[in-house]
């Protein structure tokens, strides 16, 4: 099937990253039987910790000079800057600026991260990221 002409494709490209954190599940205005109630072995006082996976998608059109929709190698260093070189073998809720006051649940991780990542990318490129927290426990932002 024919493209129209003049319409720019629309292409993904995804990138994956790793980062090691660790963290705690808990609110201070809750009593401690009420945070364990609610985070269970995620509200050990003691921390726990992932071996977190990302997946960044990018989309936008090709660029007709270069037959990119984005440089793979600066999306790589872009998320080593905002992401695995801020996040990685980190207590999340103690050395990451991000999480001061909030929880460092999977769904807020991932939010911080598309922020971050946001921030940084043209406008004129739509942004998708995925964290898996274990290999079957995974969030994306924004939600489809």
């Amino acid at each position: 099937m024919a493209t129209a002409p003049n319409v720019p494709h629309r292409v993904a490209v995804f990138r994956e990253a790793h980062f090691n954190a660790a963290h705690r599940l808990y609110r201070p205005d809750w009593s401690q039987e009420q945070n364990q109630a609610v985070f269970g072995l995620c509200n050990n006082p003691n921390w726990h910790g992932h071996n977190y996976k990302l997946i960044v998608k990018v989309i936008g059109p090709i660029d007709p000079e270069t037959g990119y929709v984005m440089d793979l190698k600066v999306l790589k260093d872009l998320i080593a800057a905002e992401v695995t070189d801020r996040f990685d073998h980190k207590n999340l809720n103690l050395d990451v600026p991000d999480f001061a006051g909030l929880n460092p649940t999977a769904e807020n991780i991932v939010v911080v991260i598309y922020q971050r990542l946001r921030a940084a990318l043209s406008p004129s490129l739509d942004l998708h990221v995925r964290l898996y927290e274990t290999d079957r426990n995974f969030v994306e932002y924004p939600a489809e």
